[in-house]
């Protein structure tokens, strides 16, 4: 009985890690999109035809992204942004972007 649900949770395990690891080919595809944008200007083109075609649509299907137009427009959004993958998802990125919002919702209650 034990053997089964071990065997289950294993295969629930392996399934998340290969999320995961997809989902860090979805990153390394903007981070290199967003070095084009920087060194070309062309990243915004270059991650929306990866994403639409078919190797990238089953990428982002395995990482459990729905491959929809609107998920490729914020994949778009995000390298015109220009900034990488590893600063965005980091503490202070997102603390700094809350200090700026506040900072902007004090000027606007001021005026």
């Amino acid at each position: 009985m034990f053997d089964d649900m071990d065997s289950a949770a294993f295969d629930k395990d392996q399934g998340g890690r290969a999320q995961k690891m997809f989902a860090a080919v979805v990153l390394a595809a903007l981070d290199d999109a967003i070095a084009d944008d920087k060194k070309y200007g062309n990243g915004a083109e270059v991650i929306a035809r990866w994403a639409r075609s078919r190797d990238g649509r089953e990428v982002l299907m395995c990482a459990g992204i729905e491959p929809t137009e609107r998920a490729v427009k914020g994949m778009i959004e995000f390298v015109r942004r220009g900034v990488r993958t590893s600063v965005a998802l980091s503490r202070e990125e997102s603390e700094r972007k809350a200090q700026a919002q506040a900072q902007a919702e004090a000027v606007s209650k001021a005026a």
